[in-house]
């Protein structure tokens, strides 16, 4: 039977092995996953480049005809035309629309949609805000 020392330095060695190789995995995934970003951002731009090619030719060569001078597909073509994008002006904030179908602020603040507000004023059953029915009221006629 082994003695407790002997386990304890078995198990270390067993670890030491055990963590030598996790270490290098490691290592080794992490240096590829640089070389593959690296790869990724060097791909993205050549297809930027080419957008801006294919783009600033259109004048005078249609897609159809770059991709038979080329060999290329005209599916490629199309896509890196697509992803360049020509710069745009700001982005302007979208209107709400007022009328008898936007909603409402009722007197204590809370929003009520149009159709809220339509069943309250058709028969008074509906109090604005709530899906509960108010108590008839007497009215004077």
């Amino acid at each position: 039977m082994a003695t407790p020392e002997e386990i304890r330095q078995r198990v270390e060695e067993a670890d030491t092995a055990r963590s030598a190789r996790r270490a290098a995995a490691a290592q080794q995934v992490g240096e590829l996953a640089q070389r593959r970003a690296e790869i990724v951002a060097q791909l993205a731009e050549v297809e930027r480049e080419l957008g801006e090619v294919v783009a600033g030719a259109q004048d005078v060569i249609d897609v159809d005809e770059l991709a038979a001078f080329t060999d290329l597909k005209p599916s490629d073509l199309t896509g890196w035309l697509a992803g360049h994008k020509p710069n745009r002006g700001k982005r302007r904030k979208a209107t709400t629309t007022t009328g008898a179908h936007a909603d409402s602020l009722t007197p204590s603040g809370a929003r009520t949609s149009a159709s809220e507000q339509r069943r309250s004023s058709d028969d008074g059953s509906v109090a604005a805000g709530t899906d509960t029915p108010e108590p008839p009221v007497a009215r004077a006629s």
